[in-house]
């Protein structure tokens, strides 16, 4: 990892400078700018369509005290559009994450994550994977979760190996090595998952497949 540039877009002076020290523990040439509101952040965004050098990472926490509420993550996604946007927020319930992702974060790192825990969670979100907090095995939603008729069939026992790799942060050329698969079938398998979980991207997916794996675990504890 080389010329790592991070916006971190946070109002609590105190937790920028103890994401510095774990930024920098991440990579030690790391180039951070920092934004205490979101005003701050679009205008460094409007920069970056102008010719200024793009963030390879964008951090941003939900709740701005300054702003008396939370942050519009929607227009922060959007205004940094093709770049990895990540939530790191002391609140951490599923809702929370699902709300998240589905306006257009990468990823979810809970503030109360020890220093070793953000810095895999971000390894991973920088190789093209998904961090999401154990909380959110917790509430899967009603939508992804299947009914116990169901739940043995929304995907077939090799998708769902796809589905664990991809989870794991592997690209499709990964997974199809590791597999024994040809990259095009394994795109094949990622759009099957996507229609039979009902997501239109590999982070949904990833969710999704929380919940699936959590109403296993139940249905599999019922007949121990």
């Amino acid at each position: 990892m080389s010329n790592l540039r991070v916006l971190s877009v946070d109002d609590h002076a105190i937790f920028r400078a103890g994401l510095r020290h774990v930024l920098h523990q991440l990579d030690e040439s790391v180039e951070i700018v920092e934004a205490n509101n979101l005003e701050q952040a679009l205008g460094l965004a409007e920069e970056m369509q102008h010719g200024q050098e793009r963030f390879d990472l964008v951090l941003t926490d939900l709740m701005f005290d300054g702003l008396g509420g939370p942050i519009d993550l929607k227009a922060l996604c959007d205004a940094f559009h093709g770049t990895t946007v990540v939530v790191m927020s002391v609140k951490d319930r599923a809702s929370d994450v699902r709300s998240a992702i589905q306006l257009g974060a990468s990823g979810y790192i809970p503030k109360a994550a020890s220093a070793d825990v953000m810095i895999s969670a971000l390894r991973l979100i920088l190789a093209g994977g998904v961090y999401l907090p154990p909380t959110l095995l917790d509430a899967p939603t009603a939508s992804a979760r299947p009914s116990r008729g169901d739940q043995s069939s929304i995907l077939t026992p090799r998708q769902k190996e796809v589905l664990a790799l991809l989870a794991e942060g592997k690209s499709n050329k990964a997974i199809a090595m590791e597999l024994g698969l040809s990259p095009g079938t394994v795109k094949v398998h990622m759009t099957r998952i996507f229609k039979s979980l009902g997501v239109s991207n590999r982070t949904e997916a990833v969710i999704a497949s929380a919940a699936l794996l959590d109403t296993e675990r139940k249905v599999g504890s019922d007949f121990e």
